[in-house]
């Protein structure tokens, strides 16, 4: 044997999945004893502050109907950047989805207006596709380009469609449309008188799940169980099917892709049309659903908060939905005069932070295990001094968890390797 083939070192180890510096795949039973562990702190929360309303299934029901518009603008930002595009426009497809939805929805039936809402955002979706895909515009300058078009259309034409004739007659004015029908909704007999019969008990962690459970399964808008549906199909389409396969190739190496045939073009093209029917989607929910009008400025920055709850759930279906979820809950606080839930939520935070703390020391940072242990100590001292917040901070609270959530998370994300690159056909000969 020659001295090379015996000086030739042994393969090294395959990296423990979970092990320092690995990425740690959450399984099935790990996500739900995650859940379970959240299900806990909150009653151990309403247990010692006293605020029933934390877990009650109006707070549930509530965070329910602020999640699905921030999830429908999360998926349409899924589906564009796993293509490749950056899609910072979310926002004025949703606004276009609120317009036309409302538009359609009091003339005719609140169906039509689902229909006409998601048509109104596929629109601003084609437009940042030409942009983008075709003309190679900046894909931040075209997303924030069709924000501002889209709110100047939409503040125009009601103006001139819902201040005028039968509409004004109805009750439209320059800034909101006439009340559209009810969508309907649908509540499980039985089961949901049941669940608010054990809520009202008050019991530590029975009742809290009771609680939640009977949110989801009372007065549940039939646009809801759409949306439900639509994260899983996005999920087989784009994980379980060829389609999905090569639309997410070309958000990886679409110099790659198109070397085996793929028509980038075509694939970013579809991608970002679905992206736009989706936050279309979400507009039209708040327009239908929400508040059967148009108002202007009703989306209240729901298109970047979608994108938040996007990057939270690391361009996966599932994650973001549970950080629509998270940020659903937060922005219902604020419409149920949430001052005592969300001070009875520093407590929660404080162990959040103080837990993230040791968890930091124990990795080595000290830095950062200090600024979380200190802001924890400062939001201590503030729950301790205080019996409520102010309304203005119960407002700022959506805003404020999207920016925690984000700061905490942003270290274990992998986007997709050619998000936002600019891609010319030909490119790779």
């Amino acid at each position: 044997m020659s001295a090379t083939a015996t000086s030739t070192p042994p393969p090294a180890a395959p990296k423990v999945a979970g092990g320092k510096g690995g990425r740690v795949r959450l399984s099935f039973p790990v996500i739900l004893l995650i859940i379970a562990g959240v299900l806990l702190a909150l009653s151990a929360v309403r247990a010692i502050t006293g605020a029933q309303d934390v877990t009650s299934s109006g707070q549930i029901s509530a965070a329910l109907s602020m999640a699905v518009p921030i999830g429908l603008a999360g998926l349409g930002g899924l589906w564009a950047e796993r293509a490749g595009v950056v899609n910072i426009g979310l926002e004025g497809m949703m606004i276009l989805g609120t317009f036309f939805g409302a538009w359609a929805g009091w003339q005719t039936n609140p169906w039509i207006g689902v229909l006409a809402g998601v048509l109104g955002g596929m629109l601003g979706g084609l437009l940042h596709a030409v942009a983008t895909v075709t003309f190679g515009v900046d894909h931040i300058i075209s997303g924030i380009a069709i924000n501002i078009l889209a709110l100047g259309f939409t503040t125009y034409f009601a103006k001139l469609w819902f201040n005028s004739g039968e509409a004004q007659a109805k009750g439209g004015s320059p800034k909101q449309s006439p009340p559209s029908d009810d969508i309907g909704t649908i509540t499980v007999p039985g089961l949901s008188d049941w669940l608010k019969s054990i809520e009202k008990h008050e019991w530590f962690f029975v009742s809290d799940l009771a609680g939640i459970l009977g949110g989801l399964v009372t007065n549940l808008s039939l646009l809801t169980i759409v949306a439900g549906l639509l994260f899983v199909a996005t999920f087989v389409v784009l994980w379980k099917s060829a389609f999905g396969l090569r639309l997410r190739s070309c958000g990886e190496n679409p110099i790659a892709a198109e070397s085996l045939g793929v028509n980038v073009y075509k694939y970013k093209y579809i991608a970002v049309i679905v992206s736009g029917g989706m936050a279309g989607l979400g507009g039209a929910f708040l327009s239908l659903v929400t508040s059967h009008i148009y108002n202007e400025g009703q989306t209240g920055g729901r298109g970047y908060i979608g994108l938040a709850a996007m990057i939270f759930g690391n361009w996966r279906p599932g994650g973001l939905a549970m950080g629509a979820g998270l940020f659903g809950y937060a922005d219902a606080l604020q419409l149920r005069n949430g001052g005592q839930s969300v001070h009875a939520l520093l407590l929660l935070l404080v162990v959040v932070l103080i837990g993230l703390a040791l968890w930091k020391f124990y990795r080595g940072s000290l830095l950062q295990a200090s600024i979380s242990l200190v802001i924890g100590l400062g939001v201590l001292a503030w729950y301790l001094g205080t019996d409520t917040v102010p309304t203005e901070f119960v407002t700022a609270t959506p805003y404020v968890v999207t920016l925690l959530v984000l700061s905490l998370s942003a270290q274990r994300l992998r986007m997709p390797k050619a998000d936002g690159m600019r891609y010319r056909k030909g490119q790779g000969k």
